[in-house]
C-alpha cells in the first residue's frame, strides 16, 4: 500500500466523496423534502413483540444467497470481504453501489415496500437521520435475530450498543460512522482552535465554511447556544436559526457548501469550516495544512447502519454476512479501505499489529490510520458527540425551512 495512493485516499483526491456529498444532498431541495416525508402518510408500525419476531424467524432458513446494496467507495474494489464470506459461508452474494441519497431512496422504496413487494435487497444501508426513523416507524425494516448477532456482541463497541435511534439494535447494525467538527487551514490559522465559537468570531469574517444541509448546520446552531439537538424544543430550533442568520449578515460566512468546502479549506478559500472527519484524514495523509478538531462545546456523529427490508428473500443468510462484518479482522480491512470510524474498536490494535509487519510508506500510512483520532475517536471525543435531532413528520415541515431559509438565502 503506497502510502499517497491508499484507495480511500486516491477517490477522496480526484473524485467527489460520492457517500457523503450524496447525503448532503437530502436536505437541500423541495423534491428532498417531498421525497422524505412521502411514506409517512402510511400507518406508524406497533413496535415488535417478541413473539412475532421469534416467529418469523423460525421460519426462516438459509438460502445461500444474499444481495447487498450499499453507498459507493464502501467495499474494497476487490470485494475482499464478500469472497471471504463466500468462501467461509457457502453463501453467494450479489453487492450493488444503488443507494446515492438517503431521500431518493426512501422515495423509491416507500410504494414498493407499502404495495407488500420486496426492493430485490436483503441489506440496504441508510444513515441515521429523517429517512432510517420513517423506515423503521412504518414497519419497513425486520426486527433483527439478536440470536444471530454473536460477532456484534462480542466485538462492538459499546456506544454502538446504544445508539439513540434504535435502541438495543432492534433493526440496525451500525457499519461506518463519522463525525462532524471543524477544519482549519494551519496555514492561515495559526491559532489552537478548540471551540465552536470560531465559526461565528468576526476576524474570521468571509473566511468561514458552512454546511448547507438542514441537519448539520442546525445541530452545530443549537450545540453553539449549549443545546442538545436530541433534547431540543422549536424554541431551541427558532434560536438556533437567529444564530446563524446573524453569523451569516455579518459577512462571516463565505459560502454554504454540499461537498466542496473540502477543497476550499485546502486551497485556503476558507480558513475554518464545519467538516467530516474522514474527508480531512485523507487531506492529512496527503501532507495537507489541514487540522480537525471536535469542537469543546460539542459535534455531530453520524452513522450509516445495515438492515433488512420487509419482504427481502434471504433475510437469514442477510443476517449473516452483516455480522459477518464484525469480525475484527474483516472490520480491519473495510476500515483501511473506508477510513472513517469503525464500530469494531480491535480493529486499532489490529492496524498497528500490521503496520509492525510493513515497512516504509506502508508501514507509516497504516499507523496514521491506527493513531488518528478522526478514525478512532477518544472517550472525550465521544462524550462530546451528539445525534441529529429526532423530528415528526409535523415537525420536519417546522425544522427544515428554519434552516434552509440562512443557507438558500
Amino acid at each position: 500500500m503506497d502510502r499517497l495512493h491508499t484507495p480511500a485516499l486516491v477517490r477522496g483526491m480526484t473524485q467527489p466523496r460520492t457517500r457523503r456529498d450524496a447525503f448532503r444532498l437530502a436536505g437541500l431541495s423541495a423534491a428532498g423534502l417531498a421525497l422524505a416525508a412521502c411514506g409517512v402518510q402510511g400507518q406508524k408500525a406497533a413496535p415488535p413483540k417478541p413473539d412475532a419476531v421469534k416467529d418469523f424467524w423460525a421460519k426462516q432458513k438459509k438460502n445461500g444467497k444474499v444481495v447487498f446494496a450499499n453507498w459507493p467507495e464502501y467495499m474494497p474494489e476487490d470485494h475482499g470481504p464478500l469472497k471471504k464470506f463466500q468462501q467461509e459461508t457457502g453463501i453467494s452474494y450479489e453487492y450493488k453501489e444503488d443507494i446515492n441519497e438517503n431521500a431518493e431512496f426512501f422515495g423509491k422504496a416507500d410504494p414498493v415496500l407499502r404495495a407488500g413487494q420486496s426492493l430485490g435487497y436483503d441489506i440496504v444501508v441508510m444513515t441515521n437521520g429523517i429517512q432510517l426513523q420513517h423506515m423503521i416507524e412504518l414497519g419497513y425494516a425486520v426486527a433483527l435475530d439478536q440470536s444471530r448477532m454473536p460477532n456484534f456482541q462480542a466485538n462492538a463497541g459499546a456506544k454502538y450498543k446504544e445508539r439513540s435511534y434504535d435502541p438495543g439494535n432492534v433493526y440496525t447494525m451500525p457499519y461506518a460512522s463519522g463525525v462532524t467538527g471543524i477544519a482549519y487551514n494551519t496555514k492561515y490559522v495559526k491559532d489552537e482552535l478548540t471551540s465552536i465559537e470560531a465559526l461565528f468570531d468576526a476576524k474570521y469574517e468571509g473566511r468561514v465554511g458552512m454546511m448547507a444541509d438542514a441537519q448539520e448546520i442546525g445541530n452545530f446552531g443549537m450545540i453553539a447556544l449549549g443545546v442538545d439537538p436530541e433534547k431540543s424544543t422549536e424554541d431551541d430550533w427558532k434560536r438556533a436559526g437567529e444564530k446563524l442568520k446573524a453569523q451569516r449578515e455579518a459577512g462571516i460566512v463565505r459560502k454554504y457548501y454540499d461537498q466542496n468546502y473540502i477543497d476550499a479549506v485546502s486551497r485556503g478559500d476558507v480558513w475554518l469550516t464545519m467538516a467530516w472527519s474522514g474527508d480531512v484524514f485523507q487531506r492529512q495523509l496527503a501532507g495537507e495544512p489541514v487540522k480537525f478538531y471536535v469542537p469543546e462545546e460539542g459535534g455531530t456523529i453520524w452513522t450509516d447502519n445495515m438492515l433488512i427490508p420487509k419482504n427481502a428473500a434471504n433475510p437469514v443468510d442477510a443476517m449473516t454476512l452483516m455480522d459477518y462484518f464484525y469480525k475484527p479482522e474483516i472490520a480491519a480491512e473495510l476500515d483501511e479501505f473506508i477510513q472513517f470510524v469503525t464500530p469494531v474498536p480491535a480493529v486499532q490494535d489490529l492496524l498497528r499489529k500490521k503496520a509492525g509487519t510493513a515497512s516504509g510508506e506502508d508501514k507509516q500510512a497504516l499507523l496514521d490510520m491506527a493513531d488518528s483520532p478522526l478514525m478512532f475517536p477518544t472517550e472525550a471525543d465521544y462524550a462530546k458527540l451528539r445525534n441529529y435531532t429526532k423530528l415528526t413528520t409535523a415537525q420536519e415541515q417546522v425544522f427544515n425551512p428554519i434552516f434552509q431559509s440562512i443557507t438558500q438565502a
